[in-house]
């Protein structure tokens, strides 16, 4: 997983673009200036000459001059630190959160074949309920800007088990798409394949708009983790688990541990992923008594 590249959007309101941008310039070096252009766009360029961006998005709630959404450059896994600090700067400048905003992480999808992408799928339809409900994600969000994994898209591949990425787009979009366009209403799901065609990155649109770097952090290795055991699974099934609240903790717990999120080093981020859920991270169905043991 440390080895993939990856990219985030992190949607604000409350702050002005261009002071989010300076913010953003404290942390990373090199210049901010106003870009303009469809979405009355800054742009920061870092000491390394990488790009972030902070555009308007009308999806956002409150005044068009307060709508700031982050857009990183192709991070690797050690610019996380730096990443984390631009967070909390970005906070500190006084950038919020609110119900509207929301946060899309993008994994590189050119380690990724047809089966591979079909594998990722397979994984998260099998553990989607049980996923949504960590994240603690929104009905209403949930109904229109990151939906569950299409049904239909699912009993294609698991029908046709597209060989090429030319077979997986047709079973995608209903037909041989090569050049979407940008805001193709299938690009609304919590596991987006639209960007692998249009971007060349695998997006996940699920988590809620945050400004808590640690979160973030988990967030993305969250992400990374399921991208590699697609890339490393020989094969996957998709029928979906059944959902247990009363042992969602520990069932959770266990599918983090088999992603591959082990030991002191992924600690924080099975913190923040385990904290929406009831039960025991340790006892699937409460502890029991030692003596009645």
């Amino acid at each position: 997983m440390k080895t993939l590249r990856f990219g985030i959007e992190i949607e604000t309101v409350g702050q002005t673009r261009a002071k989010v941008a300076r913010a953003i310039q404290r942390v990373v070096g090199g210049e901010a200036f106003h870009f303009g252009g469809a979405y009355d766009a800054w742009h920061v360029t870092d000491s390394r000459g990488r790009t972030w961006k902070v555009v308007r998005d009308a999806s956002l709630s409150g005044p068009g001059s307060r709508k700031a959404e982050v857009v990183s450059p192709i991070l690797r896994y050690e610019d996380m630190d730096e990443l984390q600090e631009v967070v909390r700067a970005v906070r500190r400048a006084g950038a919020k959160v609110d119900s509207s905003t929301g946060i899309h992480i993008h994994v590189d999808a050119a380690p990724f074949d047809a089966k591979k992408l079909a594998n990722l799928v397979k994984i998260i339809n099998k553990q989607e309920a049980l996923i949504e409900r960590a994240l603690g994600i929104a009905d209403s969000r949930k109904a229109r800007w990151c939906k569950s994994v299409c049904q239909d898209f699912l009993q294609k591949i698991e029908r046709e088990k597209p060989k090429t990425l030319e077979a997986l787009n047709e079973a995608w979009y209903g037909r041989y798409n090569p050049h979407p366009q940008h805001y193709h209403g299938s690009r609304y799901h919590g596991l987006n394949l639209h960007n692998v065609w249009f971007r060349g990155t695998v997006e996940f649109r699920w988590f809620n708009g945050t400004l808590h770097a640690g979160k973030v952090k988990a967030y993305i290795q969250f992400c990374l983790a399921l991208a590699a055991k697609a890339l490393k699974a020989r094969s996957a099934k998709s029928a979906k688990r059944e959902l247990k609240p009363e042992s969602s903790k520990y069932d959770f717990r266990v599918f983090l541990l088999g992603l591959g999120l082990i030991g002191d080093e992924f600690k924080t981020a099975r913190l923040h992923l385990l904290a929406n859920l009831s039960g025991s991270s340790a006892w699937k169905n409460g502890r029991q008594d030692r003596r009645a043991a």
